[in-house]
């Protein structure tokens, strides 16, 4: 049964989701606390050194990168890739993601690449991992 083999895969994804709405939680939460905020309209006129523009930002970069991370999981999964990769590299990209959102909470910094960045770049390469073992099953 599939749900059996992705069992560990299925709750990393849950974990990347559950990420996902806390840091919408935190975006819409602090943003709604300004002066004069507009819901539906990002920040305006804000720096990384605010933390309303440093809370959406970690939700709107996630949000990028959920789309090709869930898509590639599904796929690995339907394609067959080992169970055991397949969690191991979902947990890698979580991890990178939850990683990612602390550091973009905590340092203000306009500096690139910042200690985020190199999160980010974990997640991303995870994702391509994933993907290219996708490729090599179903080819």
């Amino acid at each position: 049964m599939i749900f059996n083999d992705y069992r560990a895969t299925l709750i990393w994804m849950s974990v990347i989701i559950a990420t996902v709405l806390l840091q919408w939680l935190i975006a819409s939460g602090t943003k709604a606390k300004q002066e004069n905020a507009i819901p539906g309209k990002q920040p305006q006129d804000l720096s990384h050194q605010n933390f309303v523009f440093r809370a959406w930002r970690t939700h709107q970069n996630s949000l990028e990168n959920l789309s090709p991370m869930l898509g590639t999981i599904v796929v690995a999964i339907l394609a067959g890739v080992d169970p055991l990769w397949t969690a191991s590299v979902t947990a890698v990209f979580a991890v990178a993601r939850i990683a990612h959102m602390i550091l973009y909470y905590v340092i203000a910094t306009n500096k690139n690449p910042s200690p985020r960045s190199y999160f980010f770049m974990v997640g991303w390469l995870a994702n391509i991992v994933l993907l290219v073992m996708t490729f090599i099953k179903l080819l």
